[in-house]
Order: C-alpha cells, then structure tokens, then sequence
C-alpha cells in the first residue's frame, strides 16, 4: 500500500522507515556507488531527512511493515538539493515556488515486485494534485531517463552534466492529473483502492 507520512510521522512507522534508509544505503552506496552518508545503523540519511524540514515521504509499504520504495518532496521556498549543490545544471537558475516542489531520493527497494515504481509515481502525482501544485523538480543520473519514459510520466530535461552512465540531469514533471489512467495501469492498482489512500492521509480532495 501506499503511505504519504511527513518525517515527523516517521517516528511512529519505526520498521518501515529504518528498512528505507537501510535500502537507500543499498541503493546509492552500494549499487550506484554515490558518495552519501551511512550511519552506524546501515541509515542513508541526509540533510534533508531533518525533521525540521518535515519532508513529505511517499512509500510503497510490503508485506510486515517493510519499505518496498519511496520518494521525498520538498517545498522549494525552502532548502533543496538542487538549490544547494545542482545549480549549474540549470544554469545558474533557481527554481523557488509554492507550487513547486522538489523531488529526490526515487528509491526502489532490492526485492520489490515489478509495480513498486509506478505506485511511487503515482502517489507523488497525487500529492502534487492535493496541494495545487504545478511541478515537481528533481535530480536524476542517466539510468532513471529510461525509467521515467517506461512509466509513463518522463520529465522535461533542463541540464545534464557528464555522458553515459555518469550523467546526471535536471528535469520538471507537470502535475496533470491526465496521467493518473496511465500511472494506475502501469502501477496495476484500482482507483478504490488509490482513493484509499489519498483518504488515510487526508488528500481525498485530489480528484481533479
């Protein structure tokens, strides 16, 4: 099922978000190689999982509670990832709007079936419909390009850096709730069980 909990919430969820940092550490330490913080619990955590933030997490909870993926948004009106270190890929432009948030840390857990990533696509466009905004932002290496097209929702490219597999981009997704057809086939979920959802965490209005 698909969670929408802020990192406050994630306290009470304790399970679910130690095995989604652990899987982030599998993720972008051992099978990507990044150069990101893990702590002595096998975490990947960083400066804006702070609670002070109060990132909005979507996650894919499995079976016994366990993450089977997730993503994070951010606000742009206040720190971001690409704000902070990944300016030079839109030349220099900061993107700061209420009706822009950033997306990042797209991770698919070792053992998730085959419809984990669409399901994460498809609860952060319905965060995007639910609070009125226009896109979302985020940074992404070569590999996700060819992930993005397969599920439906591809973004616009705004700068790439590198070649190959050692490229990284920056890129805009338009919240349009059109793609919600598209992403609840590719996810192999019904629209009961989506609206669900949206209403465990109050989001029901998003219907538009």
């Amino acid at each position: 099922m698909l969670r929408y909990l802020r990192a406050r919430e994630l306290r009470d969820h304790p399970r679910l978000a130690h095995s989604m940092f652990r899987d982030r550490a599998a993720q972008f330490r051992d099978r990507l190689g990044w150069a990101v913080t893990v702590n002595a619990a096998g975490e990947e955590r960083d400066a804006y999982d702070a609670q002070a933030l109060n990132a909005f997490y979507v996650i894919w909870e499995g079976e016994g509670g366990r993450h089977g993926g997730s993503l994070r948004f951010l606000p742009t009106m206040g720190p971001t990832m690409l704000a902070d270190h990944f300016l030079h890929l839109t030349d220099g432009v900061t993107f700061r709007s209420p009706h822009i948030w950033e997306c990042t840390r797209f991770c698919v857990a070792p053992e998730a079936p085959a419809h984990v990533a669409a399901a994460l696509m498809l609860g952060g466009l319905e965060i995007g419909l639910a609070h009125g905004l226009s896109h979302a932002i985020g940074v992404f290496d070569a590999r996700m390009v060819r992930i993005y097209k397969r599920l439906g929702w591809p973004p616009a490219i705004l700068g790439t850096q590198g070649i190959g597999r050692d490229a990284i981009s920056a890129g805009l997704w338009s919240f349009e709730a059109a793609l919600r057809p598209v992403l609840l086939a590719r996810a192999g979920l019904s629209p009961d069980e989506l609206a669900e959802w949206r209403a465990m965490k109050g989001l029901a209005g998003a219907t538009a």
